[in-house]
């Protein structure tokens, strides 16, 4: 590999690392405060776009076209939800937890169910990040092999989240962001150019509509209940992470939280059209037959994009740091819940500090998902991404929403069958679904939250639980 793409990589690490060094050092000894909404905008992007967001979207978009765009389209309008309706309810409830909070309304029971659901959820989500990351570096170093690619990634995510912490990932998410712009702008611009501009485009994705006979100008190419159900996944997912209600949270008041997740809201979409560029590019340069095409984007960079030597390794450095950040972020979040609503909640902190035994969990997180990793579990990157923000929200989504908007009229058991239900029906057919040993006509966060849903109304139904009126 030339020299200057080894440059600019080891550029856009050092820069990332040596940021998350820093504000994870300067913050150590500052009196805690909350962040504004640039840090809450860094923070929320910083996890939520990530290697599904660039490379998976690049991937699918070469099998599939258009619909490759509802990750980010998900994702866009998951936070402008998050804006304009959960903000101010989510920080009335004065819980740092999501968990905490259904803990609070619903009892302990429903609260270690909710966190162990949602954990294996956002813990999925962690599994496609070092997959994507690893499609970097394997088109960087082709001989390095998949299972050391995985580890150098998931040493990358404890050096960006556990010396930076919340803050230091959201203020480093600003920097990376602007990176992952850069990068994803140029390819974009370049991979529309080589395809003729905007007419160049439409007609390859009508040439390959009418060769594979499905159509890649079409949002729904892979049929309505899968795409639809794809951005329903992502909303819920969204709304139900840990990390993104941390990150509203955490900020300074009710304005910067919302402002933070318009700001997101507004900014993730057009990732996601330059993705599509890039994979239906490579799609008229390679063969589908033998080509990976999980290394559509990262190949394009290198072989096609024509990029001087450092830029093209600062957009490399920008899309690895992406994958690495949404995992360290994720990471974060379990870690956060564990750790509060398992062990400081039950008394059973060791010597260890509540922040030394949140980065050590976050250690341990990483550990288990590199090992999961390196077997063979499948690449598809946004098929795992999809179905780890599915099974977050049918773990979360409906307990969630009535204890914001009717607190109190629900018995904490139907709680615990909604989230034990929902989310179990969502894992079980998703599981299935992904390995086609069975073909569902919509995807699996439908059942999935039908089912939560019906319990926490049959619960509601009953008017069994008014703790809150009776107060």
């Amino acid at each position: 590999m030339d020299v200057s793409v080894i440059i600019g990589i080891a550029a856009a690490l050092i820069l990332i690392v040596g940021l998350a060094i820093y504000t994870g050092a300067k913050k150590s000894g500052a009196k805690k405060e909350g962040t504004n909404a640039a840090v809450v905008a860094g923070l929320i992007m910083g996890t939520l776009v990530g290697g599904s967001s660039t490379v998976g979207t690049a991937q699918l978009a070469y099998n599939y076209g258009m619909s490759a765009w509802w990750f980010t389209l998900g994702a866009s309008a998951a936070c402008l939800i998050l804006a304009l309706v959960y903000v101010r309810p989510l920080r009335a409830c004065a819980c740092p937890t999501l968990v905490g909070m259904i803990k609070q309304e619903y009892g302990p029971a429903a609260g270690i169910a909710a966190t162990v659901l949602n954990s294996v959820g956002t813990f999925i989500n962690i599994l496609s990040q070092l997959l994507a990351a690893s499609a970097v570096v394997l088109v960087i170093s082709p001989t390095m092999g998949t299972e050391w690619t995985i580890i150098f990634a998931a040493v990358f995510m404890v050096l960006y989240v556990v010396f930076g912490g919340a803050k230091g990932a959201g203020i480093v998410g600003i920097l990376k962001l602007v990176l992952l712009y850069v990068a994803m702008v140029s390819c974009g611009v370049i991979a529309l150019g080589k395809l003729g501009g905007v007419s160049g485009a439409l007609d390859a994705m009508e040439h390959f509509s009418a060769e594979l006979g499905r159509n890649f100008s079409s949002l729904f190419c892979r049929g309505v209940g899968t795409d639809a159900g794809a951005c329903v996944s992502l909303i819920l997912g969204v709304l139900t992470t840990q990390t993104y209600a941390q990150a509203v949270l955490g900020a300074k008041n009710d304005a910067h939280a919302r402002t933070g997740a318009l700001v997101s809201a507004v900014l993730i979409p057009a990732i996601g059209i330059f993705g599509i560029l890039v994979g239906l590019y490579m799609r008229t340069v390679t063969d589908p037959g033998t080509f990976a095409a999980k290394t559509a984007l990262t190949g394009f960079i290198l072989n096609y994009s024509n990029m001087p030597g450092v830029l093209a390794g600062i957009v490399l450095g920008a899309l690895f740091i992406a994958s690495v950040g949404t995992g360290a972020g994720l990471a974060l979040g379990i870690a956060t819940m564990i750790n509060r609503e398992f062990i400081q909640a039950h008394g059973k902190a060791s010597k260890l500090s509540a922040d030394a035994m949140s980065k050590l969990l976050i250690v341990l997180v990483l550990a288990l998902a590199t090992a999961l990793s390196c077997t063979p579990i499948g690449d598809t990157i946004l098929k795992f991404a999809f179905m780890s923000m599915g099974l977050r929200g049918c773990t979360v989504f409906a307990p969630l929403c009535f204890l914001l908007w009717a607190k109190g009229r629900v018995e904490g058991k139907y709680a615990l069958w909604s989230i034990v239900s929902g989310s179990l029906v969502a894992l079980v057919l998703g599981v299935l679904n992904l390995f086609n040993v069975l073909t569902l006509p919509c995807d699996a966060v439908f059942p999935g939250v039908a089912v939560g849903l019906i319990v926490m109304f049959a619960g509601f139904a009953s008017g069994k639980g008014r703790r809150a009126l009776s107060n």
